[in-house]
Parts: C-alpha cells; structure tokens; sequence
C-alpha cells in the first residue's frame, strides 16, 4: 500500500492539524501614569464629586499639567514622587470602583450652603488592609495654612498605615490656621459620631501631620475639640509631627513623635530638640528623629535617610497604649 507523505495528508484530511497554543500574558493597564494629566484625575468617574479635593485648590490647575508636574503645585515640599502619588491615586480608585465609599463631608449640606468653603473640606478613608488592629490615624498634610499638599503629605501615610493594619483618614481643611484647626475638630467629632457605622474605633486614637498639619494637630491635641467649636473629646493617646518649628509648651501635651531633617531651612532642627527636651523635663513621652541632608517636606523620605520613620512612629504610638 502506498504510504502518503505528510504533505498529502494535510491536504486531503479533514481534519486540520492542530497547531502549538502560545499562551500571552495579559499586560493590565495601569490606571494612572506619569503623563495622565491632573485634570482627567481630577474627572474620573469614580472620584466624582470631590475628585478636585486629591490636589490643591488654592490655586487653578492647568490643562497641560500631568501627574509627573505635581512637584510644582507643592511649594516648600522635597522627595515628591510620582511613583508614590500614582500608587495612592490607584488604591483610592479601586476602592472606589470596587463600592467602597472613600470620601466623608464633615460638614452638613446647610452647612455647606450657608458657609460655601466648607464644600472643600472632608475625610478620604484608608481602610485596614491587613489583619485589622482596631485603631484609627487622622493625617493632616503641611501647606502653610495656605494650601493642602495631601498628595505628598498625608494620603501616602495614610495608605501605608492602612497596610499595616490600621484604619487611618486624610483630612481636607480650609487654608488659614483657626479654619483649620476647626475642620480637623470637626472631623474628629464626625469620627466619633459614626464609629459604628464607619467600623471604626476611636480608641487611643493618633493624630499625624506634616509642617502646619503638625501644628493642627499640637494644637487639637493640646487644647482640645472644644476649644475649636466642637464638644470636648478623648485627646489622641499621640501625635506624630514631622517638620513643625512649633516651639510652644503648654503643659498639656500628649505623648510626641518627632521627626525633621537637618537642612530643613522652615523647621529648624534645633528648635524641634529645644521642644522635644522640653517635653521629656515635663515628663511626656517624646522621641524625636533628625535626618542628615534632608530638607523640609520630605513626606515618607522613601529612598532617603529617612525611610522607614514611619514604622517607628507607628512603634511610638503603640508603646502609649499599653502605658
């Protein structure tokens, strides 16, 4: 019987031959890029309608400017990463996409009627994203009292505390010192309020904050909520301040954290020691970190001497709570 080549019988048979299955990875494209410009962040569907409180509104954003320019709408900061703003912007998205609720108004829309600057005020919600501690961190970002660089200064603290277990908030305030120290009152009566529907608790809560958000967070700690227009509260069993030349000592201090560079040419180093030294004679717990070569602003310092203070203020915090 004559045998028939291979050839002949890819061309008779009906059966065709099967061919090799080259398996390609699906390459998933990132949500937010260095060239994505602020505005279609600010546009995105599930940011809506705060997405214009993710960055500064002090001043107008324009058309062309894309998430790798952010170092220009941060005045007094360093260390700006776009890397570190593309990884928060992500998270909050696809909390968002995903149904979670990530923004809070602590104001009341007839609140918001009668005082029209409350509208750009507000709690973003970092939840626990690991085995859950039961503690909650509001951050509150530096600008000098005149603008809010959340961006850099408290979203990528509180998505790196969410991580290690903490329930943590990035709060949105009105520029100037007293509307300020109003909001974050406001937002720590907001907190307590709805613990239970937030999932929250508020005990042995911390206050953070970078520059004024530092002095914010002194402030409500020392004086309380009551002084700022809100019922009096439990006080933060800490706060950790980064970067503040608040020298003041008012005797009701809780127990601080500290940490600033040694370059910083806004918050003097030694000022910061004097304050810490003066703290530890009255009998406060305070520790405080100095950072060789860094200026001010330095936000997590990932990449810098600096790297890893976070882990420590969180150490720090902890150690208060089983005093």
């Amino acid at each position: 019987m004559r045998q028939m080549n291979a050839r002949a019988i890819n061309e008779t048979s009906p059966v065709k031959p099967v061919r090799p299955v080259v398996k390609t990875r699906q390459v998933r494209k990132a949500l937010f890029t260095g060239s994505t410009p602020l505005r279609e962040v600010i546009h995105a569907p599930h940011f809506q309608p705060f997405g214009r409180l993710l960055f500064p509104t002090t001043w107008p954003i324009p058309r062309q400017a894309t998430l790798s320019d952010l170092r220009a709408f941060l005045p007094w900061y360093s260390e700006v990463r776009t890397k570190t703003s593309i990884e928060v912007l992500t998270a909050l998205y696809e909390d968002a996409k995903s149904g979670e609720t990530i923004f809070y108004p602590i104001y009341t829309e007839a609140e918001q009627a009668e005082m029209p600057a409350k509208r750009d005020t507000g709690l973003f919600f970092f939840r626990s994203r690991a085995p859950k501690r039961h503690r909650t961190a509001v951050c509150s970002a530096g600008g000098g009292f005149v603008y809010v660089g959340a961006i850099h200064d408290s979203f990528p603290h509180a998505l790196a505390l969410s991580r290690r277990g903490y329930d943590a908030f990035a709060l949105i305030y009105r520029p100037g010192a007293k509307t300020a120290c109003e909001d974050l009152a406001r937002a720590l009566a907001f907190l307590f309020a709805h613990e239970q529907e937030l999932g929250i608790s508020m005990e042995g809560y911390s206050l953070w904050g970078g520059s004024a958000g530092a002095r914010m967070s002194a402030w409500l700690s020392d004086y309380g909520t009551g002084a700022f227009g809100e019922r009096a509260l439990p006080r933060p069993a800490a706060v950790v301040l980064q970067y503040t030349g608040l020298s003041e000592v008012t005797g009701r201090e809780v127990p601080t954290y500290s940490c600033v560079g040694d370059e910083d040419p806004i918050a003097d180093c030694h000022t910061v020691q004097s304050r810490i030294d003066a703290l530890r004679a009255g009998g406060v717990p305070a520790e405080l970190e100095i950072f060789p070569g860094l200026a001010h602003g330095f936000g997590l310092g990932n990449g810098t001497v600096a790297e890893g203070w976070l882990d420590r203020a969180v150490a720090f915090w902890e150690a208060q709570l089983g005093r």
